[in-house]
């Protein structure tokens, strides 16, 4: 794959369009968001996996950063690469837990959820089941490692052997995966180790490791155990590289997710000065894309 002539960066020109009408124009940043993520459409098109489909995708991206305030503020380009990153790995960002996009100061940051690790595990044809579950205090646990690894875990509300009317403390979380040769693999870790990783995140105190603690524990015991699993190495080198990252530029620093139709456009067009935020071809497109209700 050729490489970028002069570093130029194609989400860095989407933001850096000249004004030719020389005029000022008054536009939201969620309508400019939105212009944004239409332009990037035909690149999008080009990773997206073939089970997601580009229209929702684009809809669901934009309510995210819309529903949240802070990522309005954040550089254009940063998000722009932040979608780019979960059309890359064929996740939607959002409510369902596949994959998250976190303000952390004025940039973007991608993360992946415990249950798109799922997904992504489970694509890579090699694994017959794989499932995380937290443990609390009051569960009936064991776990055995060795040459016979057992793993026994009794949820607190279904006990028989106790009555328990309350989980107690997180205890920890663990991961089974099962695979078609026939083998399997499971991990643990107990909270203090699940902490230590969320301290090294820059987003610990930000994001699901607020709002959705238990699904970050599950996503970290799979992430940690992750190089155990027979996932292919494209997969396991998008994760690597994508995963909690903050990139200003949809290029930057992985040249995989920059496609063959990038390159030539790129090539191809000249260099251009810095502008004004947003320009006359932007709020354009900004006023066909309202008009259309393309995410409405």
């Amino acid at each position: 794959m050729g490489q970028v002539k002069n570093g130029t960066q194609l989400a860095g020109k989407l933001a850096e369009r000249t004004q030719t009408t020389g005029s000022s124009v008054s536009t939201s940043p969620a309508q400019t968001i939105a212009a944004y993520l239409k332009k990037m459409g035909p690149q999008l098109a080009d990773v997206l996996p073939k089970h997601v489909d580009l229209d929702r995708l684009l809809r669901i991206s934009l309510t995210t950063i819309r529903t949240n305030p802070k990522l309005l503020q954040c550089e254009m380009p940063s998000l722009m690469a932040a979608v780019m990153q979960a059309a890359t790995l064929g996740l939607e960002p959002g409510l369902l837990g596949h994959c998250y996009i976190i303000p952390y100061g004025r940039e973007a940051t991608f993360i992946i959820g415990y249950k798109g690790m799922i997904d992504l595990a489970r694509r890579s044809g090699n694994i017959q089941s794989i499932s995380a579950h937290e443990v609390y205090e009051n569960d009936y646990f064991e776990l055995t490692y060795g040459l016979e690894e057992n793993i026994k875990h009794i949820p607190w509300h279904v006990r028989t052997d106790e009555v328990k009317d309350q989980p107690g403390q997180l205890r920890g979380a663990y991961m089974v995966a099962h695979f078609k040769d026939g083998g399997h693999y499971i991990h643990y870790m107990p909270t203090q180790e699940i902490e230590q990783h969320r301290r090294r995140s820059k987003a610990s105190t930000n994001g699901p490791w607020v709002t959705d603690y238990v699904e970050m524990c599950k996503k970290t015991v799979v992430r940690t155990g992750w190089k155990w699993l027979p996932i292919s190495i494209e997969i396991a080198e998008q994760v690597v590289q994508s995963d909690e990252s903050t990139r200003k530029d949809i290029t930057e620093p992985a040249d995989f997710i920059l496609t063959d139709y990038q390159e030539k456009t790129l090539e191809n067009e000249e260099p251009e000065e810095k502008a004004p935020y947003v320009d006359a071809e932007v709020v354009q497109e900004e006023e066909n894309t309202e008009k259309s209700g393309l995410f409405e």
